[in-house]
């Protein structure tokens, strides 16, 4: 994944897409299939982007 700067709709946007295509992946493949988890490692770094811009 680059690494690219995103306005937070862009990550909330990012966010709702990841979270499907997981949830989808994880209920066709099962919840441990790698693609399942490459997708929640996905969704990790975008959140933890989102956090980061987000103030306190």
């Amino acid at each position: 994944m680059e690494s690219l700067i995103y306005s937070t709709i862009d990550l909330e946007n990012e966010i709702y897409n990841l979270r499907k295509r997981m949830i989808e992946i994880g209920r066709n493949k099962g919840l441990l299939h790698p693609e399942t988890i490459k997708c929640s490692q996905e969704l990790d770094v975008i959140m933890n982007q989102f956090q980061n811009l987000k103030p306190n």
